[in-house]
């Protein structure tokens, strides 16, 4: 997974996305990028550009968060019980970096019943091709 050390990560990423994606930071809600974001393509890990998630699968969960009801596919994230802060809930990380990219919730929508709350700076995007 995580092979990479502190300081190589405290080089890549802003201040910001080392308190999320490393120190298992959150976002103040409604404040990112990609809460209310509509394009199409794929949003990936911001500190090791894993394919995430597909714009297909957000939607407005008025959360204040990016949110998604699936992932681009099952290998990319790992889920970890979290019972921090007085909560338990389910962790999402990027299973290729480690990195803390939010929370999972089984309040979502059809299909999959499934609310990946993600926070925006943990994650990139790529623009859908329009070369098809």
């Amino acid at each position: 997974m995580n092979e990479k050390n502190d300081a190589y990560w405290k080089q890549e990423l802003t201040d910001e996305e080392y308190n999320v994606l490393r120190n298992k930071g959150t976002e103040r809600a409604f404040a990112g990028k990609f809460n209310a974001f509509k394009e199409e393509g794929v949003f990936h890990c911001a500190g090791c550009k894993s394919p995430l998630f597909d714009s297909k699968t957000k939607y407005d969960s008025g959360s204040g968060w990016p949110s998604f009801y699936d992932v681009t596919s099952s290998d990319k994230v790992k889920i970890i019980r979290d019972k921090s802060h007085g909560m338990i809930r389910d962790e999402v990380v990027c299973a290729k970096c480690g990195g803390h990219l939010g929370h999972v919730f089984e309040d979502g929508p059809n299909p999959t019943g499934k609310r990946y709350c993600i926070n925006s700076v943990s994650l990139g995007f790529e623009k859908k091709s329009t070369d098809s």
